[in-house]
């Protein structure tokens, strides 16, 4: 005959504190207080304990959480979850289900992407190809490489945040679309007294952040706003024209478009001067 399994009861400090009288000492919190399985010792299983890091009433219990059953335990696994004193799975259930199922298959699941709202910009060189054999491997490389150096420092300065390099562009995001037409006609200036014609295109959206890249439709949108601009143009999308009404920007309206793989017409504006 096997032994019996303990019995699981609800543990509350309010219960534990009121039977033992009041001024005593805090007792040593049952078992079932941190819902461990109750099996039996000679069964074979798997264990997976939770329990809040600033918890100061089980944080007493914690020495025992190595239980008379755990040694019968197929694997057994500990996790402290950030908070308080509370259930578990009140204020966070994604998280303690999360430990669960990483627990029970293996794999932890993926959190969603981080989606922000941001204006995106593109630019390139206009003619890059014909420029690169016009200057040879050494002197282009080097005029990538002032090109680069340009334009990190310019939306740095503008408040923005240089993603990556294309090659002969880049690809930067702006918390506002004011600073990144700003950027782009100041970087259209810059690159033009070293005799380089570059062109850029701007939209506004969601992107997805992806460790230190940004992906998403709007990033997909901005690249082909900037294949639709013309040679030293800063073009940029309605949505850009809708947020910056009443900002000193002055917008030439370029017509409706349709964007390589994207749906409907899109109205493209280009910044003037």
């Amino acid at each position: 005959m096997g032994s019996t399994p303990p019995t699981t009861t609800p543990w509350s400090p309010t219960s534990a504190r009121s039977a033992t009288g009041a001024g005593a000492p805090w007792p040593t919190i049952p078992q079932s207080h941190h819902r461990w399985s109750n099996v039996q010792p000679e069964t074979s299983y798997a264990r997976l304990g939770e329990d809040r890091v600033a918890d100061q009433c089980s944080a007493r219990a914690r020495p025992t959480w190595s239980s008379p059953w755990a040694p019968s335990a197929t694997s057994a696994r500990f996790v402290e979850l950030p908070g308080s004193d509370g259930p578990l799975t009140w204020e966070e259930p994604e998280v303690t289900l999360g430990h669960v199922e990483q627990f029970l298959t293996g794999v932890r699941p993926a959190p969603p992407p981080a989606r922000v709202l941001a204006t995106v910009l593109f630019t390139d060189i206009v003619g890059s190809t014909r420029r690169a054999a016009e200057l040879g491997d050494r002197r282009w490389r080097e005029l990538l490489d002032t090109h680069d150096g340009l334009a990190a420092r310019l939306v740095e300065r503008w408040g923005g945040r240089l993603v990556k390099t294309t090659g002969d562009g880049v690809l930067a995001t702006f918390d506002g679309p004011g600073r990144a037409i700003g950027c782009a006609t100041a970087r259209r200036q810059q690159l033009a007294d070293l005799e380089v014609q570059v062109r850029a295109g701007l939209h506004t959206g969601e992107v997805e952040l992806r460790g230190a890249d940004v992906g998403g439709m709007a990033v997909h949108i901005a690249a082909r706003v900037l294949a639709a601009a013309g040679d030293g143009e800063v073009v940029v999308s309605r949505t850009v024209r809708d947020l910056v009404v009443g900002s000193e920007v002055v917008l030439e309206d370029r017509g409706s478009r349709r964007l390589r793989g994207v749906e409907g017409d899109w109205q493209l504006y280009a910044v003037a001067g």
